[in-house]
Protein backbone atom coordinates (compact mmCIF):
# COMPACT_ATOMS: atom_id res chain seq x y z
CA UNK A 1 0.00 0.00 0.00
CA UNK A 2 2.82 2.42 0.88
CA UNK A 3 4.51 1.67 -2.43
CA UNK A 4 1.28 2.31 -4.35
CA UNK A 5 0.75 5.60 -2.49
CA UNK A 6 4.29 6.70 -3.32
CA UNK A 7 3.83 5.75 -6.98
CA UNK A 8 0.57 7.72 -7.09
CA UNK A 9 2.28 10.70 -5.45
CA UNK A 10 5.03 10.67 -8.07
CA UNK A 11 2.47 10.51 -10.88
CA UNK A 12 0.51 13.42 -9.46
CA UNK A 13 3.75 15.40 -9.30
CA UNK A 14 4.34 14.58 -12.93
CA UNK A 15 0.82 15.78 -13.80
CA UNK A 16 1.44 19.07 -12.02
CA UNK A 17 4.72 19.46 -13.88
CA UNK A 18 3.02 18.77 -17.22
CA UNK A 19 0.27 21.27 -16.42
CA UNK A 20 2.89 23.93 -15.65
CA UNK A 21 4.76 23.12 -18.85
CA UNK A 22 1.50 23.45 -20.78
CA UNK A 23 0.94 26.94 -19.39
CA UNK A 24 4.56 27.87 -20.12
CA UNK A 25 4.31 26.51 -23.67
CA UNK A 26 1.20 28.59 -24.33
CA UNK A 27 3.02 31.72 -23.16
CA UNK A 28 6.08 30.98 -25.28
CA UNK A 29 3.90 30.21 -28.32
CA UNK A 30 2.09 33.52 -27.95
CA UNK A 31 5.37 35.47 -27.70
CA UNK A 32 6.92 33.70 -30.71
CA UNK A 33 3.91 34.37 -32.92
CA UNK A 34 4.53 38.14 -33.10
CA UNK A 35 8.13 38.01 -34.43
CA UNK A 36 7.10 35.25 -36.83
CA UNK A 37 4.43 37.54 -38.25
CA UNK A 38 7.12 40.20 -38.85
CA UNK A 39 9.34 37.63 -40.62
CA UNK A 40 6.49 36.54 -42.90
CA UNK A 41 5.31 40.08 -43.68
CA UNK A 42 8.79 41.42 -44.46
CA UNK A 43 9.51 38.37 -46.63
CA UNK A 44 6.38 39.12 -48.66
CA UNK A 45 7.40 42.79 -48.95
CA UNK A 46 10.89 41.74 -50.08
CA UNK A 47 9.37 39.50 -52.74
CA UNK A 48 7.39 42.49 -54.04
CA UNK A 49 10.55 44.63 -54.07
CA UNK A 50 12.36 41.92 -56.05
CA UNK A 51 9.56 42.00 -58.61
CA UNK A 52 9.96 45.78 -58.87
CA UNK A 53 13.73 45.33 -59.27
CA UNK A 54 13.13 42.81 -62.03
CA UNK A 55 10.90 45.31 -63.86
CA UNK A 56 13.64 47.95 -63.63
CA UNK A 57 16.10 45.41 -64.99
CA UNK A 58 13.91 44.72 -67.99
CA UNK A 59 13.56 48.46 -68.70
CA UNK A 60 17.32 48.92 -68.63
CA UNK A 61 18.58 45.61 -69.98
CA UNK A 62 20.37 47.32 -72.89
CA UNK A 63 22.71 49.00 -70.39
CA UNK A 64 24.04 45.66 -69.12
CA UNK A 65 26.14 43.07 -70.82
CA UNK A 66 24.56 39.69 -71.48
CA UNK A 67 26.66 38.04 -68.76
CA UNK A 68 25.79 40.68 -66.14
CA UNK A 69 22.10 40.57 -67.01
CA UNK A 70 22.01 36.79 -66.78
CA UNK A 71 23.82 36.84 -63.43
CA UNK A 72 21.45 39.44 -61.96
CA UNK A 73 18.41 37.50 -63.20
CA UNK A 74 19.74 34.34 -61.54
CA UNK A 75 20.30 36.19 -58.26
CA UNK A 76 16.77 37.64 -58.33
CA UNK A 77 15.30 34.20 -59.07
CA UNK A 78 17.23 32.64 -56.17
CA UNK A 79 16.17 35.40 -53.79
CA UNK A 80 12.52 34.97 -54.78
CA UNK A 81 12.76 31.24 -54.15
CA UNK A 82 14.38 31.81 -50.77
CA UNK A 83 11.72 34.33 -49.77
CA UNK A 84 9.03 31.87 -50.79
CA UNK A 85 10.55 29.21 -48.54
CA UNK A 86 10.73 31.64 -45.61
CA UNK A 87 7.04 32.49 -46.03
CA UNK A 88 6.06 28.83 -46.42
CA UNK A 89 7.86 27.60 -43.30
CA UNK A 90 6.96 30.71 -41.32
CA UNK A 91 3.27 30.14 -42.02
CA UNK A 92 3.63 26.50 -41.02
CA UNK A 93 5.23 27.59 -37.75
CA UNK A 94 2.33 30.00 -37.17
CA UNK A 95 -0.10 27.14 -37.79
CA UNK A 96 1.66 24.96 -35.21
CA UNK A 97 1.64 27.79 -32.68
CA UNK A 98 -2.07 28.36 -33.23
CA UNK A 99 -2.59 24.66 -32.60
CA UNK A 100 -0.70 24.87 -29.31
CA UNK A 101 -2.75 27.88 -28.25
CA UNK A 102 -5.93 26.07 -29.25
CA UNK A 103 -5.01 23.10 -27.07
CA UNK A 104 -4.28 25.29 -24.07
CA UNK A 105 -7.06 27.83 -24.49
CA UNK A 106 -9.77 26.14 -26.54
CA UNK A 107 -13.25 26.09 -25.07
CA UNK A 108 -14.21 22.81 -23.46
CA UNK A 109 -16.05 20.59 -25.91
CA UNK A 110 -16.20 23.20 -28.70
CA UNK A 111 -16.57 21.65 -32.17
CA UNK A 112 -14.72 23.52 -34.91
CA UNK A 113 -14.23 22.88 -38.65
CA UNK A 114 -10.83 21.20 -38.88
CA UNK A 115 -8.47 19.88 -41.55
CA UNK A 116 -7.87 16.40 -40.12
CA UNK A 117 -4.86 15.63 -42.32
CA UNK A 118 -3.14 18.86 -41.41
CA UNK A 119 -3.86 18.44 -37.69
CA UNK A 120 -2.57 14.86 -37.71
CA UNK A 121 0.61 15.75 -39.57
CA UNK A 122 1.43 18.66 -37.29
CA UNK A 123 1.06 16.68 -34.06
CA UNK A 124 2.88 13.64 -35.40
CA UNK A 125 5.90 15.85 -36.08
CA UNK A 126 5.54 17.78 -32.83
CA UNK A 127 5.79 14.46 -30.99
CA UNK A 128 8.80 13.44 -33.08
CA UNK A 129 10.71 16.65 -32.36
CA UNK A 130 9.82 16.47 -28.67
CA UNK A 131 11.26 12.95 -28.53
CA UNK A 132 14.38 14.14 -30.37
CA UNK A 133 14.81 16.89 -27.78
CA UNK A 134 14.59 14.35 -24.93
CA UNK A 135 16.72 11.61 -26.52
CA UNK A 136 19.59 12.88 -28.65
CA UNK A 137 20.12 9.51 -30.33
CA UNK A 138 16.44 9.20 -31.29
CA UNK A 139 15.88 8.86 -35.01
CA UNK A 140 13.12 7.03 -36.87
CA UNK A 141 11.59 6.74 -40.31
CA UNK A 142 8.06 8.16 -40.47
CA UNK A 143 5.93 7.03 -43.41
CA UNK A 144 2.90 9.23 -44.08
CA UNK A 145 -0.16 8.77 -46.27
CA UNK A 146 -2.89 11.41 -46.35
CA UNK A 147 -5.93 11.01 -48.54
CA UNK A 148 -6.66 14.06 -50.66
CA UNK A 149 -10.03 15.75 -50.67
CA UNK A 150 -11.14 14.96 -47.12
CA UNK A 151 -13.61 17.73 -46.21
CA UNK A 152 -13.25 19.98 -43.20
CA UNK A 153 -14.73 18.09 -40.25
CA UNK A 154 -16.45 19.27 -37.11
CA UNK A 155 -14.28 17.99 -34.27
CA UNK A 156 -12.90 19.24 -30.96
CA UNK A 157 -9.40 20.07 -32.24
CA UNK A 158 -7.74 20.58 -28.86
CA UNK A 159 -8.96 17.12 -27.80
CA UNK A 160 -8.27 15.23 -31.02
CA UNK A 161 -4.77 16.69 -31.25
CA UNK A 162 -4.13 15.47 -27.69
CA UNK A 163 -5.24 11.96 -28.67
CA UNK A 164 -2.92 11.89 -31.70
CA UNK A 165 -0.07 13.26 -29.60
CA UNK A 166 -0.61 10.55 -26.95
CA UNK A 167 -0.55 7.75 -29.53
CA UNK A 168 2.48 9.15 -31.35
CA UNK A 169 4.34 9.63 -28.06
CA UNK A 170 3.68 5.99 -27.13
CA UNK A 171 4.74 4.75 -30.57
CA UNK A 172 7.93 6.83 -30.46
CA UNK A 173 8.79 5.54 -27.00
CA UNK A 174 8.12 1.93 -28.07
CA UNK A 175 10.50 2.06 -31.04
CA UNK A 176 13.12 4.05 -29.11
CA UNK A 177 13.06 1.64 -26.16
CA UNK A 178 13.34 -1.36 -28.48
CA UNK A 179 16.27 0.24 -30.32
CA UNK A 180 18.28 0.33 -27.07
CA UNK A 181 18.63 -3.46 -27.03
CA UNK A 182 17.73 -4.55 -30.57
CA UNK A 183 20.18 -5.89 -33.14
CA UNK A 184 22.03 -3.46 -35.38
CA UNK A 185 19.78 -4.29 -38.34
CA UNK A 186 16.69 -2.97 -36.51
CA UNK A 187 15.28 0.18 -38.11
CA UNK A 188 12.61 1.94 -36.02
CA UNK A 189 9.64 2.97 -38.14
CA UNK A 190 6.22 4.54 -37.62
CA UNK A 191 3.53 4.66 -40.31
CA UNK A 192 0.72 7.23 -40.23
CA UNK A 193 -2.29 7.33 -42.53
CA UNK A 194 -5.53 9.30 -42.75
CA UNK A 195 -8.21 7.88 -45.04
CA UNK A 196 -12.00 7.78 -45.34
CA UNK A 197 -14.33 4.77 -45.33
CA UNK A 198 -18.11 4.43 -44.97
CA UNK A 199 -18.67 8.01 -43.84
CA UNK A 200 -15.80 7.93 -41.34
CA UNK A 201 -12.30 9.29 -41.23
CA UNK A 202 -9.79 6.60 -40.23
CA UNK A 203 -6.51 7.61 -38.59
CA UNK A 204 -3.95 4.81 -38.26
CA UNK A 205 -0.63 4.84 -36.41
CA UNK A 206 1.58 1.75 -36.65
CA UNK A 207 5.00 1.08 -35.18
CA UNK A 208 7.50 -1.78 -35.26
CA UNK A 209 8.38 -1.34 -31.61
CA UNK A 210 8.14 -3.61 -28.60
CA UNK A 211 4.49 -4.50 -28.88
CA UNK A 212 2.38 -5.46 -25.86
CA UNK A 213 2.08 -8.57 -23.73
CA UNK A 214 -1.31 -9.90 -22.70
CA UNK A 215 -1.36 -8.10 -19.35
CA UNK A 216 -0.67 -4.74 -20.98
CA UNK A 217 -3.45 -5.33 -23.53
CA UNK A 218 -5.92 -6.12 -20.78
CA UNK A 219 -4.97 -3.13 -18.62
CA UNK A 220 -4.19 -0.60 -21.36
CA UNK A 221 -7.07 1.75 -20.58
CA UNK A 222 -6.82 1.56 -16.79
CA UNK A 223 -6.14 4.86 -15.06
CA UNK A 224 -2.56 5.12 -13.77
CA UNK A 225 -1.43 1.94 -15.56
CA UNK A 226 1.83 2.49 -17.43
CA UNK A 227 4.80 0.42 -18.56
CA UNK A 228 7.10 3.45 -18.48
CA UNK A 229 9.36 4.29 -15.53
CA UNK A 230 7.98 6.61 -12.87
CA UNK A 231 8.31 10.19 -14.04
CA UNK A 232 8.06 9.32 -17.74
CA UNK A 233 4.37 8.46 -17.89
CA UNK A 234 1.26 9.30 -15.87
CA UNK A 235 -0.72 6.21 -16.86
CA UNK A 236 -3.61 8.43 -17.98
CA UNK A 237 -2.83 8.94 -21.67
CA UNK A 238 -4.68 5.95 -23.10
CA UNK A 239 -7.75 6.39 -20.88
CA UNK A 240 -7.95 10.02 -21.98
CA UNK A 241 -7.42 9.05 -25.63
CA UNK A 242 -10.28 6.52 -25.57
CA UNK A 243 -12.55 9.05 -23.88
CA UNK A 244 -11.73 11.65 -26.56
CA UNK A 245 -12.39 9.28 -29.46
CA UNK A 246 -15.35 7.29 -28.19
CA UNK A 247 -17.23 9.62 -25.83
CA UNK A 248 -16.49 13.08 -27.23
CA UNK A 249 -16.42 12.19 -30.94
CA UNK A 250 -18.65 9.08 -30.90
CA UNK A 251 -15.99 7.10 -32.73
CA UNK A 252 -14.04 3.90 -32.10
CA UNK A 253 -10.51 3.29 -30.86
CA UNK A 254 -9.04 -0.12 -31.63
CA UNK A 255 -5.59 -1.66 -31.52
CA UNK A 256 -3.68 -4.74 -32.59
CA UNK A 257 -0.36 -5.63 -31.03
CA UNK A 258 2.15 -8.45 -31.19
CA UNK A 259 4.78 -8.62 -28.49
CA UNK A 260 8.22 -7.98 -29.94
CA UNK A 261 6.87 -6.89 -33.34
CA UNK A 262 4.80 -3.74 -32.94
CA UNK A 263 1.43 -2.10 -32.42
CA UNK A 264 -1.24 -0.50 -34.60
CA UNK A 265 -3.86 1.92 -33.30
CA UNK A 266 -6.90 2.85 -35.40
CA UNK A 267 -9.12 5.85 -34.70
CA UNK A 268 -12.44 5.82 -36.55
CA UNK A 269 -14.43 9.06 -36.32
CA UNK A 270 -17.74 9.90 -38.08
CA UNK A 271 -17.40 12.72 -40.60
CA UNK A 272 -19.46 15.71 -39.50
CA UNK A 273 -19.20 18.47 -42.07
Amino acid sequence: MEQEIETLRQRLKQQEKLASLGTLSAGIAHEIQNPLNFVINFSKMSTKLLSDLNDIMEDNEEKLSDDDREEVEDIIADLKENMGKIVEHGERAISIIQGILLVSRGKEGEMLPTDICRLTKEYVWLSYHAMRASHKNFNIAIHEQYEEGIPMMMVIPQDLSRAILNLMNNASYAVWHKSQTAAEDYHPEISVSVTTADGNVVITLSDNGEGMNEETKQRLYENFFTTKPVGQGTGLGMAITRDIVENRHHGRLAFESTEGKGTTFTLTIPIKK
